[in-house]
């Protein structure tokens, strides 16, 4: 196995993100490596289409602020600080890819469903998260 220096976490703060979060310390702890947790919030125009005329930031707004309360409670449990936490706003596989590319991370951890067929052809996060990474990715079976 790599001797990873530094790894990312990819969750969703779901109850999913617990066991996602126990490999990745695992694996953190054995390689004495840094680790950094990640929460990307896709815009509230990407699930529109910008197809209705409504000004969603100040909703926006109010979900970053939940996200990084929910995220800062993840965080503290599993004993990961706050210069290690990280909430952004885009599309979930390009920014973990620029993360992972910003901290030198040697690994990615992300949770999958395992999905196939349809739905994996729609695309799920874990699936392009490994499709674009320039480090390994582990796909750790969730739900």
């Amino acid at each position: 196995m790599s001797n990873y220096r530094t790894i990312l976490m990819a969750v969703d703060l779901s109850e999913d993100s617990d066991t996602v979060a126990e490999r990745a310390l695992a694996i953190a702890h054995n390689n004495d490596a840094e680790l950094h947790i990640i929460h990307v919030i896709e815009p509230l125009s990407f699930a529109y289409g910008g197809d209705i005329p409504m000004d969603f930031s100040g909703i926006q707004d109010e979900i970053h602020q939940q996200a990084e309360q929910q995220l800062a409670k993840f965080a503290l449990k599993h004993g990961v600080d706050e210069a290690h936490r990280h909430v952004v706003l885009g599309r979930p596989e390009v920014e973990i890819h620029s993360l992972a590319e910003e901290t030198g991370a040697g690994l990615i951890v992300v949770g999958s469903h395992g999905r196939y067929g349809l739905a994996l052809i729609m695309g799920s996060t874990a699936n392009g998260v490994l499709h674009g990474a320039n480090c390994d990715v582990l796909a750790v079976r969730v739900g």
